[in-house]
């Protein structure tokens, strides 16, 4: 596999979550070819998406792979850290699915900041889909220093 060269600009870059260091993300990545693309955007608490899952990411016939819903989950945690200017790691994720979700229907995915101790970060997420609630995660996230 080819490394991919950084040209002078791109190192420049710093904004948590558009710069090089996030781009490649295969939940959002922007320059990644098998990202599935989800948009973060900010809410009054933190951030949301919609997103519409497709058949190529179910596990069971009809669902959606349960790692696919966790990813989602830490997906939205570390966007909403990034629409504040936080960037960090993923230190603890703790996932409870409350029903099976079907992949054939549009999910809502939400997520906030529930407490910040600098550099840790805990935070909640929820998967919504027809106005119910099929899963929810907790997450500790440390901060990472940018190393130029």
């Amino acid at each position: 596999m080819k490394n991919e060269e950084m040209d002078p600009a791109e190192k420049r870059q710093t904004t948590p979550g558009s710069g090089i260091d996030h781009e490649w993300c295969l939940l959002c990545g922007s320059r990644n070819p098998h990202s599935l693309r989800v948009k973060f955007e900010p809410d009054e608490e933190g951030v949301k998406a919609v997103f519409a899952p497709s058949r190529h990411l179910q596990g069971y016939r009809g669902i959606l792979h349960g790692g696919i819903v966790s990813s989602l989950l830490d997906a939205a945690m570390t966007h909403c850290l990034f629409h504040r200017g936080i960037k960090a790691l993923t230190a603890d994720l703790r996932v409870r699915f409350y029903h099976s979700v079907p992949w054939e229907k549009d999910l809502l995915i939400r997520a906030r900041i529930t407490r910040s101790r600098p550099p840790l970060y805990l935070t909640k997420a929820e998967i919504i889909q027809d106005e119910r609630i099929m899963a929810e995660a907790e997450g500790k996230f440390m901060r990472q220093e940018n190393k130029n």
